[in-house]
């Protein structure tokens, strides 16, 4: 059946429906942009300690990654000294605060992480907003509209998703509604931006700040950490020290002698005996007795070779 569909849209849908919404979405997130940067303002310089406290746990996780680019007695040393430190807390910031108290620290007596929280409710702020208003414009101009036809075939399971507001079983699933030619603009539009505004913008879609909104992101992990909210670093310190008590250790550069004659077509028993037939023919070599005679001539060529 959709093999034999055809449909021909107008001309006027192309110049009042499908770029009009791109070109919406494009400004918008160009705005979107710059009122981030003016509400957010200059990033704040994060203080030493934090700073090693974050370090310190990725310097244990390349320790166990690349564990067997190190030798052995290497990787012993430095297993037992950061497993040492994550347990005492070596590399916290606050070392006697964090590691002793178990209660949650009360984020409204943290100045950090009220600012962090600040941050985060800005950033879900510039981003439910302009998505509200696009929704509301395309739902109440352009509902019901078949605006574009991929160029590729696709499964029916896409059908929900490339034709939303268009309640029709036999369409073909190759055709783009108005609403879901929105939000293939909002999730495809990245590249545009960062020709545009560079790599490190925001005016894409924040999607941890989308996480934290209740029913945007419907499978985002529970056990992540929100905007604001802090790390307990101790635990974490904890988790990698138990990883790395059982990380088991294979040195990359154990019989590498014997891999590299493999390579080369070289068995390590016939160069072995070769070596060995080598030296015992060079131990067994007779030594040649210089008799009197050829002293004496010897003696007496060099007594000529004087006068």
């Amino acid at each position: 059946m959709y093999e034999s569909q055809r449909m021909i849209l107008d001309p006027a849908i192309r110049d009042w429906v499908l770029i009009p919404i791109m070109i919406v979405m494009v400004l918008v997130g160009v705005l979107r942009h710059h009122i981030t940067m003016l509400l957010t303002g200059e990033p704040k310089i994060p203080q030493l300690k934090a700073i090693r406290e974050s370090k310190a746990l990725l310097r244990g996780m390349r320790t166990r990654t690349m564990a067997n680019h190190i030798p052995p007695y290497a990787f012993t040393v430095r297993k037992a000294y950061l497993a040492d430190a994550f347990e005492k807390g070596t590399y916290l910031k606050n070392p006697g605060t964090q590691k002793d108290s178990k209660n949650v620290a009360n984020p409204m007596t943290d100045p950090d992480m009220m600012e962090g929280m600040m941050e985060g409710m800005k950033k879900q702020l510039t981003n439910m907003v302009p998505q509200m208003i696009i929704m509301g414009w395309i739902n109440f101009f352009f509902q019901g509209f078949v605006v574009i036809k991929l160029p590729f075939p696709l499964t029916p399971r896409f059908k929900s998703m490339l034709q939303s507001g268009v309640d029709t079983r036999d369409m073909d699933v190759t055709w783009v509604s108005s609403l879901s030619w929105y939000f293939l603009n909002l999730f495809g539009l990245g590249s545009v931006f960062a020709l545009i505004l560079g790599d490190n913008n925001a005016a894409g879609v924040d999607m941890t700040a989308m996480g934290s909104m209740p029913g945007m992101m419907p499978g985002a992990m529970p056990g992540n950490a929100q905007p604001g909210q802090p790390q307990d670093f101790n635990k974490l310190f904890l988790a990698e020290k138990e990883n790395m008590l059982i990380t088991a250790h294979e040195w990359d550069l154990e019989g590498i002698e014997e891999r590299l004659l493999k390579k080369y077509n070289k068995t390590v028993k016939s160069t072995v005996k070769n070596t060995i037939g080598k030296e015992k023919a060079i131990q067994q070599e007779p030594k040649k007795d210089v008799s009197v005679k050829s002293r004496i001539k010897a003696a007496q060529k060099t007594g000529n070779r004087r006068r």
